[in-house]
């Protein structure tokens, strides 16, 4: 998959089209809800991860260098509204991306996650794609709303996925790992399940695998971060930022305004790639015409400090953020 070219104008011309028609950009959602009993809802065939070998990111004439991006979703509650504001906000993630030069050949893959132990649809998974075909996985995302009220979903079942059914020329040719961005404001259950992983994925596993195990298996694909909304729900349980903040460390991204995530993800690659610094990603979004400086700079700047300070300079005007003496430089 990812063979094709991401374009802004298609975007465009789709939603305008979807305006014009009264049509809405989560179709599967509005279609399903409308018309089936909760009780019989599926996931959409093109997102189920039964018996999938493996989601691929793979080389092509078009894109001789893949790097693999995946954006994995809580689709829970509040959180709901997350895959919307990604849909309405691609251009955005495209733009830096591609156009400041962040990552040539980017291929994203998006996904859902909700609760194995209750939800109808717990884990839904797209294909890595390079152009508007992904407003297609987005929109067959089926927001279910669910979610068990334990303060935990299942996380750590698309992490297992993640880490045993994908497969990447980055890594695979390259030696570069892909990146991985869950969303959400829940801790992940303390170990994959095996009767989970076999009812919504297929594998016969033996035994279940404790949490860190999974993630440690994932972290040797992929580098992953976990972004948590300071204003969801569960922002203030100290739980839940501690299992967080234990495990992945710097890579939790405490993140003011949803609004922002696109910027936030493509700065993070950008500083990843050492495409861009901190502040210089930063100019990249006021130059893109966002607003969303500030927000980036605050939630990002934890980061870039652990990847080590060499230059200090002044923040650009209006992109300040808490620090005071301007940002650090990688």
């Amino acid at each position: 998959m990812g063979s094709s070219n991401w374009s802004t104008d298609a975007y465009h011309a789709r939603a305008a089209y979807n305006a014009a028609a009264g049509s809405s950009s989560f179709a599967y959602t509005d279609d399903v809800a409308s018309t089936m009993p909760r009780s019989t809802w599926r996931t959409h065939e093109t997102l189920d991860p039964k018996d999938v070998a493996v989601r691929e990111s793979r080389d092509s004439d078009a894109h001789p260098e893949s790097l693999a991006v995946s954006v994995l979703f809580d689709v829970t509650g509040s959180m709901g509204r997350v895959p919307r504001l990604l849909q309405r906000k691609l251009p955005d993630l495209f733009g830096l991306l591609l156009r400041k030069g962040y990552v040539e050949h980017p291929q994203i893959l998006f996904g859902g996650i909700g609760d194995a132990t209750c939800d109808r649809a717990p884990l839904q998974v797209g294909q890595f794609e390079s152009g508007n075909e992904l407003e297609d996985d987005l929109g067959n995302i089926l927001l279910e709303g669910g979610g068990g009220g334990q303060v935990t979903e299942s996380y750590e079942l698309a992490m297992y996925f993640m880490a045993r059914h994908t497969a990447m020329d980055c890594l695979d040719k390259r030696g570069r790992k892909g990146y991985l961005f869950v969303i959400g404001d829940e801790k992940a259950y303390g170990a994959v399940k095996a009767r989970e992983v076999r009812e919504v994925i297929g594998d016969d596993l033996g035994e279940n695998i404790a949490f860190p195990a999974i993630l440690a298996e994932l972290q040797r694909r992929f580098e992953v971060f976990f972004i948590m909304p300071t204003g969801s729900a569960h922002f203030r349980n100290k739980d839940v930022r501690g299992f967080w903040d234990t495990h992945l460390g710097q890579n939790v991204i405490y993140l003011d305004d949803l609004d922002a995530v696109s910027e936030t993800i493509a700065v993070t690659i950008g500083m990843g790639e050492e495409a861009v610094d901190l502040a210089q990603g930063l100019e990249d979004i006021a130059s893109a015409g966002s607003d969303a400086g500030d927000v980036v700079g605050k939630a990002l700047r934890p980061l870039s400090r652990a990847r080590g300070s060499i230059v200090v300079s002044e923040s650009p005007d209006g992109l300040g953020g808490a620090a005071a003496g301007g940002v650090d430089r990688l």
